[in-house]
């Protein structure tokens, strides 16, 4: 436990980013599975919720909450998926 009166604002701020990044994330990953089962399913929205995830991983990106690598590895990763599976 902190005992300093900076570190104890800084666990708060931590705390505070933490689950809004957890947010962030949490939709990042439901929107990427729905997109591969709309995918594998033959829905017509398919191309619809590829958008929609490849939007949330580059906001996730751009608030920092991935590295740029990992956005850029999961969507081209999420691309192939779905090229193979129609």
């Amino acid at each position: 436990m902190a005992n300093i009166k900076s570190q104890e604002k800084r666990n708060r701020q931590n705390e505070r980013r933490r689950l809004a990044n957890k947010s962030i994330r949490s939709e990042m990953k439901t929107r990427i599975k729905s997109a591969l089962e709309a995918a594998e399913s033959g829905d017509p929205d398919t191309d619809l919720k590829l958008r929609l995830a490849q939007r949330r991983i580059d906001s996730a990106c751009s608030k920092g909450v991935i590295h740029a690598n990992k956005a850029a590895r999961l969507k081209s990763r999420l691309f192939r998926e779905v090229a193979s599976a129609l």
